[in-house]
């Protein structure tokens, strides 16, 4: 007889960029591949991603990344303060970190760009007002 194959496995849910949900099925067999770091892996458990290490600018943003074993990523950045790139490999925690900054500079986007959107349909409500008030506009410009 035959001894079977032992096909343990576990699975792991991945959020996407998209926020999509996926599930990744590990093999047991594969796991001892899957999770073998470098010798001497680019990582530090202090380190703010979002920070440049050249520059000291704070806008480093993720190019790529790919799951690098259970609980690291390898990640390409990114600084368009110098132009500085680089790919490390992080722990979870880190990237973790980063992308709940990156999820506070998305807000702070979105609140100036509805400053921006406000102010910029109160100039033209201000114009289009001025100019019914002058009788510039005639029923042909409709």
């Amino acid at each position: 007889m035959s001894a079977k194959p032992d096909h343990r496995h576990y699975t792991r849910r991945v959020v996407l960029p998209s926020g999509k949900v996926i599930e990744v099925v590990y093999f047991e067999e594969q796991r001892a591949a899957h999770t073998r770091l470098p010798a001497t892996p680019q990582e530090d458990n202090e380190r703010d991603l979002h920070l440049c290490g050249t520059c000291s600018g704070d806008l480093v943003y993720p190019v790529e990344w790919e799951e690098y074993g259970v609980t690291h990523w390898s990640v390409t950045l990114r600084c368009p303060n110098c132009e500085w790139s680089g790919t490390g490999i992080f722990e979870q925690e880190v990237v973790e970190r980063f992308d709940e900054e990156l999820d506070r500079g998305t807000e702070a986007l979105v609140r100036d760009l509805k400053r921006l959107m406000h102010a910029n349909m109160e100039e033209e409500i201000d114009r289009f007002i001025s100019a019914l008030q002058e009788d510039q506009i005639l029923p042909e410009d409709f």
